[in-house]
């Protein structure tokens, strides 16, 4: 089986499992107990809270434990909305591409009062700076832009955003949904000049279920989550403290095979792009400039109407059904944002996204894509 979809979830490491484990068999403590099993976990707790901060590059002090992405983005948009009310700000800026972890709260928000700008990609799936500098208030709050898109890969500008954003108003909070681009492109939340970001754990080998939200240190966030106090008060709950060692273990070794990941990774990415457009020639790839995993869309529909579009997509999703059934694992439909994807498809000229996520593989992948890219071009030849 070829699995091509990481930037969905990626497999647990080995070793990421056997931080895990002992945790979950013999030192199982609640990290708030007095006692010593209790004490042995809150240990382990904060040594997984300074490695998780040391590879993203900022004190630990600023990392706060989630469930997730999702969880993590919830935090910022919403905390950072208390925030805004309470200066009598309620004006969001976001991208009309981000992950529905930002834009379900955004609409959730609109319900409630605020107004909320959409920035719009242009023809390459990039966010425009202009545009960002067109949409700024006074009573702008919060401006959240991920730092790579999902669908496409692009690497959006949130340096460029942020020194922008900053320099109109020190007071507006910019928040970066960097789940994609964590240990896939380098970055340090003090070098994007973001007051908070998101990670997930299940994108770099790690479990389901754990995440993390850095937060600047100062900024005056109220707890997102009631209740025993854990996490600064700012998300209670007992922690996970095998989940959490976990994410600790694959953030330190990603951070340490990064460089060589990222060469292999975009040396896969450009013989792939090669053989597929030697092999499938209505194949457009976009984000060629973008993060170093595959993102290539088989079709052209700029000019489609919305009902062609629809048609494009079933037809598409049937060849992908049928990459399936030959053991090619891509992204098809299910889980796939189709309103992140129709705002993608205004302006970008692609279709459907075969996905290569952050993973350190071997020689032996080249040949799974030649089959790949060989299966795909019988399937869309089948449907033609």
């Amino acid at each position: 089986m070829v699995y091509a979809d990481n930037a969905a979830t990626t497999k647990m490491s080995r070793t990421a499992i056997d931080a895990m484990l002992p945790y979950m068999e013999t030192h199982y403590g609640n990290p708030s107990s007095l006692y010593r099993l209790g004490q042995e976990a809150a240990e382990a707790l904060q040594s997984a809270r300074e490695t998780v901060a040391a590879c993203l590059g900022c004190t630990p002090r600023k990392i706060t434990f989630t469930s997730g992405g999702s969880e993590a983005d919830n935090q910022a948009l919403i905390s950072a909305a208390r925030i805004g009310e309470r200066k009598g700000k309620k004006h969001i800026i976001t991208t009309a591409v981000e992950h529905s972890a930002v834009l379900e709260p955004c609409k959730a928000l609109e319900m409630q009062g605020y107004e909320v700008t959409y920035l719009h990609p242009d023809a390459t799936g990039h966010i425009r700076i202009e545009a960002l500098e067109e949409a700024l208030r006074p009573d702008t709050v919060l401006v959240s832009m991920m730092l790579v898109n999902n669908e496409l890969g692009c690497v959006l500008p949130v340096k460029e955003a942020a020194a922008l954003v900053k320099a109109y108003d020190k007071q507006i909070l910019f928040h970066t949904d960097a789940v994609q681009g964590f240990l896939k492109v380098p970055f340090t939340p003090a070098g994007l000049g973001v007051d908070l970001l998101s990670l997930s754990g299940h994108k770099i080998h790690a479990p389901k279920g754990i995440g993390a939200l850095y937060i600047r240190q100062g900024l005056p966030l109220k707890p997102f989550i009631l209740g025993g106090g854990q996490e600064n008060g700012l998300r209670s709950g007992t922690e996970p403290t095998g989940q959490i060692a976990a994410f600790a273990v694959a953030c330190q070794t990603g951070k340490a095979k990064m460089a060589q990941s990222l060469a292999h990774m975009n040396q896969l990415k450009a013989y792939t792009l090669e053989r597929l457009h030697a092999e499938v020639p209505q194949v457009e790839a976009a984000a060629r400039l973008g993060a170093p995993m595959i993102e290539l869309h088989t079709g052209c529909f700029a000019n489609h109407s919305g009902r062609e579009r629809t048609e494009e997509l079933a037809r598409l999703k049937r060849a992908a059904e049928l990459a399936h059934s030959l053991g090619i694992q891509v992204n098809a439909g299910h889980g796939i944002n189709y309103q992140n994807l129709e705002q993608l498809l205004a302006g970008v000229p692609c279709l459907h996204e075969l996905n290569i996520g952050h993973t350190i593989v071997s020689r032996a992948l080249f040949v799974g894509m030649e089959q790949a890219v060989r299966e795909m071009r019988q399937a869309i030849d089948r449907l033609s």
